[in-house]
């Protein structure tokens, strides 16, 4: 490691300001950014801490009845807290890594970081939720950008995630069993006006909305709509654990097991 300062804001105003110093990157539940560190592929001067943020904390819900979690909520909340509401959501923070992971990675730190394997992106997308900053509100369809991307400009900051609650909600996931991170995983979440599918740990590209099986499944939401349909393998990730073929095959295996779960 090497020398770097930490400051430890207790107010989204505060490290707002922290954030403009020169070099300076957020940390929440440094899941993905110590061991980044440790690599020494990033060498920030100044870590801006927001887990001391109270206002970033916590899961309630709005007027509209959305589930609101604040960004710096770690894993092991959501699984607590979301269940009643929203218990889909709740399932997926429950698998998220081990309890180690869950009792300091938080939500924010998963969505801003946007990994293309990561579990919470496919739950904001399927959900249509809305990613909150420092500075305004972003619908999830324009804030994942690609793998590692997305719609944050510099110095912003994920506040807080609001999730609509869908009819009902299904998260199916191939773990990878050494990283705890899904090979491939589907949330499919289904609204009184039709159905939302995402697909997560598959792509190049990061999350992504399956259309297609949306489609089928909002006119015949059962497993046997999804027959037929598959997805092209030739951007999918291909790695030591799976092809890009098989990955795209259990992007249907998923999703029909997450449509069955639904029933």
């Amino acid at each position: 490691m090497y020398n770097f300062d930490v400051e430890r804001p207790t107010t989204i105003a505060d490290a707002v300001q922290a954030m403009s110093r020169d070099e300076a990157q957020p940390i929440s539940g440094g899941q993905t950014l110590i061991p980044t560190l440790k690599a020494r592929l990033a060498a920030p001067s100044v870590l801006v801490s927001l887990t001391g943020i109270d206002e970033m904390q916590g899961v309630c819900t709005d007027d509209e009845g959305r589930l609101c979690i604040g960004g710096a909520t770690t894993h092991a909340t959501v699984m607590r807290e979301a269940a009643s509401h929203y218990p889909a959501l709740a399932g997926l923070a429950a698998r998220i890594g081990d309890p180690a992971v869950r009792n300091r990675g938080t939500i924010g730190g998963s969505v801003a970081n946007n990994d293309p394997s990561a579990c919470y992106p496919a739950a904001v997308l399927a959900s249509g939720a809305t990613v909150v900053t420092n500075s305004r509100e972003i619908a999830a369809d324009d804030y994942f950008q690609g793998m590692f991307a997305t719609a944050l400009e510099e110095g912003e900051i994920v506040t807080e995630v609001k999730f609509p609650v869908p009819d009902a909600a299904h998260y199916e996931k191939f773990i990878q069993p050494a990283s705890r991170f899904p090979l491939v995983a589907a949330f499919v979440a289904k609204f009184s006006d039709g159905v939302r599918v995402a697909i997560t740990g598959a792509s190049n590209d990061g999350v992504f909305r399956w259309t297609e099986a949306e489609a089928a499944l909002t006119s015949n939401f059962s497993a046997d709509a999804l027959a037929g349909l598959s997805v092209d393998g030739t951007d999918m990730i291909s790695d030591l654990h799976g092809t890009g073929a098989y990955r795209a095959h259990l992007v249907g295996v998923m999703t029909k097991r997450a449509v069955a779960a639904i029933g």
